[in-house]
């Protein structure tokens, strides 16, 4: 598994290369996340490394007023250059849902400027090994019994305890998507399953996620 301290900084460089020549897109809206706009979504990713900084003994620097995107990337690339060097200490572990909180967030921008997913990325597995421990603990926190989760390429995963029940099947990008609530309910149903879905998809509610009421991206 990738330690967080390359995983993050390659979400920081893929993020910064989605917006760099991209003016005029601050204001942009990102469906995924309906309250925010780019400028939102990139004051969002820089906060959340400067509140982890802070936990790992860091300082963070000292509060800005708004910041466009230019100055939100660079304030962000300052902040993450002290984590990966205290992430590379902690043993890489421990800024995982910071990474997968990224990456998601790469995701939903690549969505909202019409940017296609990357083929590979360093910080996709450890982040859906964080999204299926969340869905894991929702199973079994409902009693359910576990789900296999199967992508068209044929890497799988088990979210729950004993032996799965029913498989669903999707393309990698789709089941992560739908791990991090970036799926409707409707959505959700139509993947490919080997048995009726509809006991699982309360699951799919969890932490800070829930599948939107639109589909998405």
């Amino acid at each position: 598994m990738t330690p967080d301290f390359v995983a993050y900084p390659e979400v920081r460089r893929g993020v910064r290369g989605l917006l760099d020549g991209r003016p005029g897109t601050h204001r942009r809206p990102v469906p995924a996340c309906p309250e925010w706009t780019v400028t939102d979504l990139l004051g969002h990713l820089a906060l959340i490394a400067e509140r982890v900084l802070e936990r790992h003994g860091g300082v963070a620097p000292a509060p800005a007023g708004p910041l466009g995107v230019p100055a939100l990337l660079d304030r962000w690339d300052h902040v993450g250059a002290q984590l990966d060097r205290l992430l590379a200490d902690a043993g890489g572990r421990s800024g995982e849902v910071m990474v997968m909180d990224a990456y998601t967030h790469e995701l939903d921008l690549r969505a909202a400027l019409g940017v296609a997913p990357p083929a590979e990325h360093s910080a996709a597995a450890p982040s859906f090994a964080v999204l299926v421990r969340g869905l894991s603990g929702s199973i079994t926190a409902r009693g359910l019994p576990a789900l296999r989760l199967r992508s068209a390429a044929g890497e799988a995963w088990t979210a729950g305890d004993g032996r799965p029940a029913a498989t669903v099947t999707a393309p990698a990008h789709d089941l992560y998507r739908a791990l991090a609530g970036r799926r409707s309910l409707g959505q959700l149903a139509a993947l490919e399953w080997s048995a009726a879905p509809g006991r699982w998809l309360p699951a799919f509610s969890w932490g800070p996620f829930a599948p939107p009421p639109v589909p998405g991206d």
